[in-house]
């Protein structure tokens, strides 16, 4: 019997060498993991970007929660939700901060660190457009001050004694900065403060007034599908300072910039380094942002079509993400 158990330990360690000498050198947890969903183009390609990722490299089961703005930092920081790719810092201080600084989740950085959100005027307002036939009609048109000058080529159709400002959705805080900044600007006795319905109602009033190579100001952001298509040039305004930033001086400068970063539950972080480290690396530009977007409205594709298309258009980018292993695994389910 002795010598029987002996013969039978000295089996076991000789699988678990071979095992060990078969084993991957990266061993992954797998399991669930949960993106927190929300209604906007960027986020939802995002997630499913590292989703494919983890799902096809790592061995996870992504899935996909729907959450509004304010309810997605709680959710983090009570392990209800493993992964945020677009947490726009700036915008939900309060409640980051409450999560963060108290250890209930870790920020990994910056998704695109170069978002913006400004006033702009299509270029062909200020450059021309020869290719179309239309000439320069605000040659001098760099700043928001600028504006006092040429009210008349913007008129408000319902309101010709005025120009016409599109500014952004009911509802959304740039609502209110920028009639106070129309103010801050000392714009509000040229400019009506206009209020579209909807981003459909923002943008579509931007790209009618685009294919008819007719003049156009108001708000936008990016990165979206719109300003990767349209040529669009923001106006200068004075650097973003803190002492302007309030109802006294009416926003009299440019908007902060807002840090986009990926945030991840600090349970989740415990459960799974691979993926935190995976996701540290994790790193895109405005630019390339607004290129994927304007995609995925050209050819009318989903979230998880178009993550499919940047894996295959950017690997040169994506692979330094991950482990080698983990690439090839990737993109043999490509």
């Amino acid at each position: 019997m002795k010598m029987f158990a002996n013969r039978s330990c000295l089996v076991m360690v000789f699988i678990m060498i071979v095992m060990v000498g078969l084993t991957p050198c990266a061993v992954f947890a797998g399991g669930k993991v949960v993106f927190a969903d929300q209604g906007f183009d960027s986020i939802r390609t995002h997630n499913r970007i590292a989703g494919f990722i983890l799902k096809h490299g790592y061995g996870y089961e992504p899935e996909y929660m729907m959450a509004e703005s304010l309810t997605v930092l709680p959710s983090l920081g009570r392990g209800d939700i493993d992964i945020f790719m677009e947490c726009w810092v700036d915008n939900y201080q309060e409640a980051y901060d409450k999560i963060v600084k108290t250890g209930k989740a870790l920020d990994l950085g910056a998704n695109f660190p170069d978002s913006w959100q400004g006033w702009l005027v299509p270029t062909y307002v200020i450059k021309g457009d020869p290719a179309r036939g239309i000439k320069p009609v605000a040659p001098d048109l760099k700043t928001v001050f600028d504006l006092k000058d040429y009210w008349k080529l913007f008129k408000d159709p319902e309101d010709p004694s005025k120009g016409a400002f599109i500014s952004c959705i009911p509802g959304w805080g740039c609502q209110k900065v920028n009639n106070l900044k129309l103010q801050g600007y000392g714009l509000d006795e040229q400019f009506n403060h206009i209020v579209p319905g909807s981003d459909a109602a923002l943008s579509g009033s931007m790209i009618a007034a685009y294919k008819k190579g007719l003049p156009w100001v108001g708000y936008y952001w990016a990165p979206t599908w719109v300003l990767g298509k349209l040529d669009m040039t923001p106006l200068e305004e004075p650097p973003y300072d803190k002492n302007l930033w309030n109802d006294k001086d009416k926003y009299a400068c440019a908007y902060p910039s807002v840090k986009v970063n990926i945030v991840v539950s600090a349970m989740f972080n415990k459960r799974s380094p691979e993926v935190v480290e995976f996701l540290k690396k994790y790193e895109t530009t405005l630019q390339l942002n607004n290129v994927m977007l304007a995609h995925m409205k050209d050819t009318n594709a989903t979230a998880g079509q178009t993550a499919v298309w940047f894996l295959k258009t950017y690997d040169e980018l994506w692979t330094q993400w991950v482990p080698a292993e983990v690439a090839k695994k990737v993109k043999a389910s490509l």
